[in-house]
């Protein structure tokens, strides 16, 4: 074993039985997740944190303050798989900081203060897969091969636009295969030939430098290993600077990417015919880059030779007077066998019918967020134009006619996809000419407010999203999928229209149910997306949608998109789990329950009350408050009766015959009231007890087993008792004919059973001898 990696083993084991030592160790950086991830970026650390454990597979500390890697930082990452240590203040590594890293895959040691870079960090780490070492302050890559053991490096990012100067020839010796190499170097100026040539295989490099000599030197290293190329903030001013790259004419690279370029007039001519005789070229991508002229160069292109390139995408080319530019006639070479086309956001206003003739096998073309409208765009689909075009993207540009658009590219037999999207067509016509195959339309955002048969019958996909559509019935037989999100429909569209349809999308609209008959006429419907509308949750719509086998399975987004809007009680929550209550979802049901309720209940009452004598005590209160209604008399001493007898009519032979003969032809004699012979007629009987009552001194009640069977004489014993306790008298005399037993007394007779509680009472003797007695005190009692 080399004497440094004894050391290190050395040193590992002696801080490992240290930290075994300590009881707890604090976790700085403790958000990590169930793979053993630790995200300890943006905490302000300025140090490597302490408390890591074997366990880690993964460690963030980007975008911190660390300025210092220490030997002993790292001891526990013999598991660690990616370290990211980018947009540091990293300005020194120890030599022996990765020593224990043998299973790293991925190190990013980009944006930090590097000054130089040691082979010693690299040595141990057999497994790593990326490597950045972009944006430090490094003017070479070391004076030793910095990457000669890293055999499985596929990812390499490299350079800095401050420093980095100079590229030398061991600099990538051990590296045969790289997926990607990013060269960041505006300020390199010295590449040594050679140096890229040990690279067998590049897949996708990237460089990024502004000097075109040195650009030329390193693409002859590439000429048989880079795949594709990607040059970045370069400008090619003059011929002879595009001359340079005339390596690349007879290279292995298959796709060219040009970004943040500059070309002039005098650099094009040029450029083209390298890339014509590039036999390998398949793929041209210029991305926001800049041409400095108008097409009228010096000298007519002369292409010779017909380019073999298939797709060419431009995107947010910037020709400053675009609208100078002439005709590109010339390129007719270079465009032939072109399949894929995408000229996205570069002012394209027109392409000329000659040039559009020349694209013989053009299959997909993309011309979005440019200028065209109607009149130029009937110009460019010439007849002849782009005679094999399968797929084309028309999609904000400045169209205005649906029907001269139609007409426009309807001789384009081929065209089976057209994309029309965020144009503004509004109304349209009621007829319109298309391509005969046409299968896919996509007019949304286009400002429609109603479908007519302008649009195609041969439709199998249709998108109409984003428009202002209050309705479908549309007749589309063919129609597989229908997108008609974004719109103010109410209801689902008419199934018959469109038998065959699989998917809808009619999300965002003014739908506020559907039904199962609605649902279900879609015999064909795999996917519906009606999420985000303002469902109003009514009892038949929850039943279906709750309950229907299959059908989570045909909503998209279900249920977290499906929201009631109404009712009230079920506002805002998910369609699958609203409920509402019995009364609202049945009401006749709940209705018929509470109806048969009601009539129990009020049977039960009237049966309660019959045991209860509820109406006798009703109509007692009745009498009460009648009599209460009455305006009160003064508490005179002038009585038209001695006494009122209260006695029921199976008594009236003792009353009658016994008693008032006793009681009227006493000396002096007593005047009593009796209900047969005083109660005034025509009166009615509640009146004429109160009045009588109220008139006499005394209230005889002849108590018997007859008495408490009568309800007049309850009536009285009431009234009586009314008078007892408003005038505060002791009126009511009471004379026991006959001995009563208590149980045998009614219950309503409740204050019959409280008089005789609580005031004495005279008894009726059945000893002669003993009635005289009787009389006397009866007698006495009435006058007092």
């Amino acid at each position: 074993m080399p004497n440094r990696l004894w050391k290190g083993w050395v040193i590992y084991m002696v801080i490992m039985a240290n930290l075994s030592e300590e009881k707890a160790t604090t976790q700085v950086c403790p958000s990590c997740d169930a793979t053993h991830f630790c995200d300890c970026s943006s905490m302000d650390l300025s140090t490597i944190p302490s408390g890591l454990t074997t366990d880690i597979t993964g460690l963030n500390l980007s975008y911190n303050s660390i300025k210092y890697v220490r030997e002993t930082d790292l001891l526990v990452g013999v598991n660690l798989r990616v370290l990211l240590l980018q947009f540091n203040q990293i300005w020194t590594i120890d030599k022996e900081s990765f020593i224990f890293l043998g299973k790293l895959e991925h190190l990013d040691l980009s944006n930090n203060k590097l000054t130089h870079l040691s082979a010693i960090w690299f040595r141990h780490l057999f497994s790593l897969q990326h490597l950045n070492i972009q944006g430090n302050l490094y003017t070479t890559l070391g004076e030793n091969p910095l990457f000669s053991n890293l055999k499985n490096l596929r990812y390499l990012h490299l350079g800095n636009n401050k420093s980095f100067s100079a590229i030398m020839k061991q600099d990538f010796d051990g590296i045969t295969v790289l997926e990607q190499l990013e060269i960041e170097g505006q300020r390199l100026r010295q590449y040594e030939s050679g140096s890229l040539a040990t690279v067998n295989s590049i897949n996708h490099i990237i460089i990024n430098l502004n000097d075109v000599q040195v650009l030329s030197v390193m693409l002859e290293d590439l000429i048989n290993s880079a795949i594709c190329v990607e040059l970045r903030n370069i400008a090619f001013n003059t011929a002879n600077e595009s001359s340079l790259l005339e390596a690349m004419s007879h290279s292995v690279m298959e796709k060219l990417v040009l970004k943040d370029v500059l070309f002039t007039d005098a650099s094009v001519d040029k450029m083209f015919n390298i890339l014509v005789h590039a036999e390998q070229l398949l793929e041209l991508e210029l991305d926001n880059s800049v041409l400095q002229g108008t097409g009228h160069w010096h000298e007519p292109l002369k292409i010779k030779r017909k380019s073999p390139m298939e797709i060419v995408t431009i995107q947010k080319l910037t020709i400053d007077k675009f609208y100078l530019f002439s005709d590109l006639s010339s390129l007719k070479n270079l465009i032939g066998n072109i399949t894929k086309i995408t000229v996205v956001n570069t002012k394209v206003f027109l392409v000329p019918c000659i040039i559009s003739r020349h694209f013989s096998s053009l299959l997909y073309l993309d011309l979005s967020e440019n200028l065209l409208a109607d009149p130029t765009l009937e110009h460019s689909s010439c007849k002849g134009a782009w005679p094999l075009l399968q797929t084309f993207n028309l999609s904000q540009n400045t169209l205005g006619d649906l029907q001269m658009t139609g007409r426009s590219l309807s001789h384009l037999k081929h065209l089976t996809h057209l994309d029309i999207s965020q144009n503004n067509f509004g109304e349209i016509p009621e007829s319109c000419q298309w391509p005969e195959n046409l299968k896919y339309l996509n007019i949304s955002g286009t400002q429609i407010p109603k479908l007519t048969m302008c649009i195609p019958q041969t439709l199998e996909v249709l998108d109409v999203s984003s428009n202002i559509l209050n309705d479908f019935r549309l007749k589309l037989p063919r129609l597989k999928e229908l997108y008609i999100a974004k719109n103010k429909l109410k209801t689902l569209p008419d199934a018959p229209f469109i038998p065959n349809l699989v998917a809808l999308r009619i999300s965002r609209n003014k739908l506020t149910s559907f039904s199962k008959e609605e649902f279900g006429s879609f015999r064909k419907m795999e996917t519906l997306d009606a999420g985000d509308n303002n469902f109003m949750c009514s009892c038949e719509f929850l039943s279906f949608i709750q309950y229907q086998e299959g059908i989570a399975n045909v909503l998209a987004k279900w249920p977290e998109n499906y929201i009631c809007d109404s009712p009230s009680s079920v506002r805002g929550q998910q369609v699958k789990a609203a409920r509402l209550s019995l009364f609202k979802c049945h009401r006749t049901l709940a209705v018929s329950l509470i109806c048969i309720l009601v009539v129990l209940v009020i049977l039960f009452i009237v049966i309660l009350g019959y045991k209860l004598h509820v109406i006798w005590y009703m109509k007692m209160t009745w009498a009460w408050l009648q009599a209460k209604r009455k305006p009160r008399k003064s508490h005179s001493h002038d009585f038209c009766y001695d006494a009122f007898v209260s006695y029921s009519e199976r008594d009236s032979e003792w009353v009658e015959n016994l008693m008032v003969q006793e009681l009227e032809n006493a000396i002096p004699p007593f005047k009593l009231c009796l209900h047969k012979r005083d109660f005034v007629p025509g009166k009615w009987i509640v009146d004429n007890i109160i009045d009588s009552i109220e008139k006499s001194h005394k209230t005889l009640f002849v108590l018997s087993e007859h008495f408490v069977q009568s309800e007049w004489c309850k009536y009285e014993l009431e009234f009586s008792h009314f008078r007892l306790f408003d005038e505060h008298n002791d009126a009511a005399i009471l004379i026991l004919l006959e001995p009563i037993q208590e149980q045998t007394i009614p219950k309503r007779f409740c204050k019959l059973r409280k008089i005789m509680n609580t005031k004495t009472y005279l008894e009726w003797p059945l000893d002669e001898g003993q009635q005289q007695i009787f009389w006397f005190n009866l007698k006495i009692a009435l006058k007092y």
